[in-house]
């Protein structure tokens, strides 16, 4: 991980809220923003942003969310997704997370990040695969 990710970075997404990304249990007219996709938006933007800040052979995971979803976005509305680093803890990196339509503020939260080692992790998924298949039998 670079010196580069440090706090007050900030890296900012505008969305583009698509029927993909609303709820249908409540009908057509019903059709909102679902806070699963903009978890998945929140997640998305702190990832591609950290990209550029890591090494080579270096990803990032999500570990932890915390969001008050605060306001209705309707399809078709745009969204602002705004995270800035509050602190970097060893690998650690935690997110202060603002989303906004262009009427409310939408979401607040914290969002926490993991940096790993890719091969490292695949690595370790592999031993963890060869356990469930030995405890599968």
């Amino acid at each position: 991980m670079k010196a580069s990710l440090a706090n007050g970075v900030t890296f900012e997404r505008r969305i583009g809220v698509d029927e993909g990304r609303t709820i249908g249990f409540m009908g057509e007219g019903g059709r909102v923003y679902a806070t699963p996709a903009l978890v998945r938006d929140i997640e998305q933007t702190c990832r591609d942003g950290m990209l550029e800040h890591l090494d080579s052979g270096e990803d990032s995971v999500g570990v932890r969310i915390e969001l008050d979803h605060l306001a209705p976005t309707l399809l078709g509305m745009t969204v602002e997704i705004r995270a800035t680093v509050s602190e970097v803890k060893g690998r650690l990196v935690t997110f202060d997370i603002a989303a906004r339509d262009p009427l409310d503020q939408i979401a607040r939260g914290k969002h926490v990040r993991f940096v790993s080692d890719v091969q490292k992790t695949i690595e370790r998924l592999k031993a963890k695969a060869a356990k469930a298949g030995a405890a599968g039998r």
